[in-house]
């Protein structure tokens, strides 16, 4: 779990808790409820909204779902291997088998046919969302940053991306 999961998930259990209170407990004790403090609870609870969105927009990663459009330097160098502008798609093959990916991911190009990350022969991720997603982990799959060089990730985040549709 990451620091912005964490961060993220600090919001929403204070805006949960909020919730709770303020529409289980404080009504038992208090049928009146806000009444004349109805201006400082509408403040509050719009500040712990915003908060909450706020977190998300500000931590929140979803690189497996981020939409991008290949490239035409990516289109053009298609699976098979060869070096685009991202990154060596050969060497981003070879880092997809080593590391292991292969174990969690669906990839047709690569001959992989793991069930329990996502198929990424349907995924429209980015480039960048794709080297997000292989540093820093996130969604169930572990960080590898520590594990890969930056040229290994970034040649592996091309190849996925330039094999995406298989």
């Amino acid at each position: 779990m990451s620091r912005n999961d964490v961060i993220i998930g600090v919001a929403a259990l204070v805006l949960v808790v909020f919730s709770l209170v303020v529409s289980i407990v404080i009504p038992r004790r208090d049928a009146g409820f806000p009444g004349r403090n109805l201006t400082a609870f509408v403040v509050v609870s719009a500040l712990l909204v915003v908060g909450m969105l706020g977190s998300v927009l500000l931590f929140g990663e979803s690189a497996h779902g981020q939409e991008g459009t290949e490239s035409p330097q990516q289109e053009a160098a298609g699976a098979g291997g060869g070096t685009s502008a991202e990154g060596d798609l050969a060497a981003g093959k070879q880092v997809f088998d080593s590391a292991g990916c292969a174990s969690c991911h669906t990839l047709s190009q690569a001959g992989a046919t793991g069930t329990v990350g996502p198929n990424l022969n349907d995924a429209t991720i980015n480039l960048e969302g794709a080297i997000a997603q292989i540093t820093d982990g996130g969604g169930g799959m572990p960080p590898f940053g520590s594990q890969l060089s930056q040229e290994q990730i970034r040649d592996v985040a091309a190849f996925v991306v330039s094999s995406e549709g298989g």
